[in-house]
């Protein structure tokens, strides 16, 4: 579970970040099953911020995450260019 404080009830950012590695130790990529890298910030394409994003290098995809919340749905992911 998460460490909570007893006099505010907010989760702290210590036990955040750990939660955040052990989820990306078991999300793996909907289409090839491969390993996602974790990526801080970002923009969703209706301007609203991300938390971040989740990238699977081979398929060009970048998961958002939104409040917390991976969202690993692909008509939910942003297509990444390929660098030349």
């Amino acid at each position: 579970g998460s460490i909570r404080h007893s006099s505010t009830g907010s989760t702290t950012h210590c036990a955040r970040r750990n939660l955040d590695a052990r989820l990306l130790d078991i999300l793996v990529c909907p289409i090839c099953k491969g390993p996602l890298k974790l990526e801080r910030g970002g923009t969703a394409p209706d301007g609203a911020p991300l938390d971040g994003e989740l990238v699977c290098k081979p398929d060009r995809l970048a998961f958002p995450i939104r409040d917390g919340i991976p969202v690993m749905l692909v008509d939910e992911a942003r297509r990444i260019e390929q660098a030349d």
